[in-house]
């Protein structure tokens, strides 16, 4: 349809549509920077750059021969400088300008077919004027409402054309509109190779407990536990297996002192006015009527009445509590709580986060467990029997200041606590049991050696007697 108002057929196997020059915006978009309007050339260019960065060119927006080499060496220039290098003076190469001249045709306002803008997603000018008068009038919204450049092109042959007619029917400038945002990759790129490999580590690589360099320092030998690699004995010179190494591991612990990383079972903070109705709704037991500063043993049961995990949850405040459950089922868990609160028991208010991740958490277990964590335990904490006693919970702080729970829990038989600090602090936790138990004959053991066949054989009768009294009647299957 021409101006004057007559119409004219024109037959043709295709239609070319042309969005104008656009410099490509991609790389320096990614690296934080917005893009400009520049009217000279109706296409939007690199604005401020990142550090470090240098556009030239027609990716700047210069469309000449002669400017684009004049940008180029300067660039160049400019980047030798910066490492060092003096350039010495040559005279550029010329060339002999080329006209360049755009006057840009958005759509044809006047006819009364449909104006397609996006030729892959079926946006036209009609639903982009709809756009603006439903309120989308943000060039993010406007993506959002029509479609517009949400195809596989991204928008490269669109987009231009579409926030200009945005910005006439909203009697706005282009540059005042805007442009929607630069996102990697620039090509489309297989989900498949984001995924990597669906076998070894690449399938799901191990996570690692806060001691694990401690660890490795000692010599440990590793065990891959659900997604954790965990330490699981830690040999010395003249061992000769690991029967050998447990063995010995064991007996330090019932005879004097040991300790080993527990930060791999699941921590989940429970918070809210409603938040003990909801642990006794997913325990066997009762939370409600436990003290606070004290633990307890639960066990959580699926909704077919089939056991689901285990551990202790202890009361830190009238409406807070700090659940632990075991290493692979700590997701599980999770999961089955998100599932009770928000389609079972919605009308609890009750919040609560997997804290896993926050804690370094330590067992110290042994007849000289108390000796040991009283180097450590701030002064004026008393862990004297009377004042801390089995299944106890509290805040502290060790170390000089270092804020930390403490927890009288044993899942060995003997004296033993938890001791927990910030994950960061993990490492540091180790290097002091070690050092402050030196004295006691501290030795670091794997977590589940005392539950072993091999825990079993290096117990007298009346340690075993002992042993299955207090598995009976306390927490030990957490």
């Amino acid at each position: 349809m021409r101006a004057s108002q007559r119409v004219e057929t024109v037959e043709a196997d295709a239609l070319g549509v042309s969005g104008g020059w656009n410099p490509n915006l991609s790389l320096s978009c990614h690296h934080g920077g917005r893009p400009t309007w520049n009217e000279k050339i109706t296409a939007f260019v690199p604005g401020p750059l990142p550090k470090g960065m240098a556009v030239v060119g027609a990716a700047n927006g210069t469309m000449t021969m002669a400017a684009c080499i004049g940008e180029g060496i300067a660039a160049g220039q400019r980047a030798a400088a910066d490492l060092g290098f003096a350039m010495k003076a040559f005279d550029p190469p010329t060339t002999d300008d080329e006209p360049f001249m755009v006057s840009p045709l958005w759509h044809v306002a006047f006819s009364k077919q449909k104006a397609f803008v996006d030729f892959q997603n079926d946006v036209t000018v009609d639903d982009i004027v709809l756009s603006a008068r439903e309120g989308f009038r943000s060039v993010e919204h406007l993506k959002r409402y029509t479609t517009l450049g949400m195809g596989t092109e991204q928008g490269r042959t669109a987009n231009v054309s579409g926030l200009a007619i945005m910005a006439a029917v909203t009697s706005r400038s282009i540059a005042a509109t805007g442009t929607t945002s630069f996102r990697p990759p620039y090509a489309p790129v297989a989900i498949g190779a984001f995924a990597g490999h669906h076998r070894g580590k690449e399938f799901r690589p191990a996570r690692l407990p806060p001691s694990h360099v401690w660890a490795q320092e000692q010599g440990a030998v590793f065990v891959e536990t659900g997604p954790w690699l965990r330490a699981q004995y830690y040999p010395k010179p003249g061992e000769r297996d690991w029967l050998e190494i447990v063995s010995r591991e064991v007996r330090t612990v019932r005879s004097a002192v040991g300790f080993c990383d527990v930060s791999t079972l699941g921590k989940i903070d429970i918070q809210g006015p409603d938040a003990a109705a909801f642990l006794d709704r997913l325990y066997i037991n009762t939370f409600s009527t436990l003290a606070v500063g004290r633990a307890r043993y639960g066990v959580m049961l699926r909704e077919d009445g089939f056991i689901l995990d285990d551990g202790t949850t202890s009361r830190l405040a009238s409406d807070r509590y700090f659940m632990t459950t075991t290493t692979a089922n700590a997701a599980r868990v999770f999961q089955h709580m998100q599932f009770c609160h928000q389609v079972l028991w919605p009308e609890l208010d009750v919040q609560f986060v997997s804290v896993t991740d926050q804690w370094a958490q330590f067992s110290v277990a042994g007849p000289r467990a108390r000796a040991t964590l009283a180097a450590i335990v701030d002064a004026p904490f008393d862990l004297s029997n009377a004042a801390f006693p089995y299944l106890a919970a509290a805040e502290l702080t060790v170390c000089a200041g270092i804020p930390a729970r403490l927890y009288r829990l044993s899942f060995s038989g003997e004296l033993a606590y938890e001791i927990g600090v910030a994950a960061r602090y993990g490492h540091a936790l180790a290097h002091a049991l070690m050092e402050v138990g030196a004295p006691f004959g501290i030795a670091p053991y794997a977590p589940r050696h005392l539950a072993s066949c091999a825990s079993r054989r290096a117990m007298s009768p009346a340690m075993r007697s002992t042993a299955a009294r207090l598995r009976a009647t306390s927490d030990l299957g957490a």
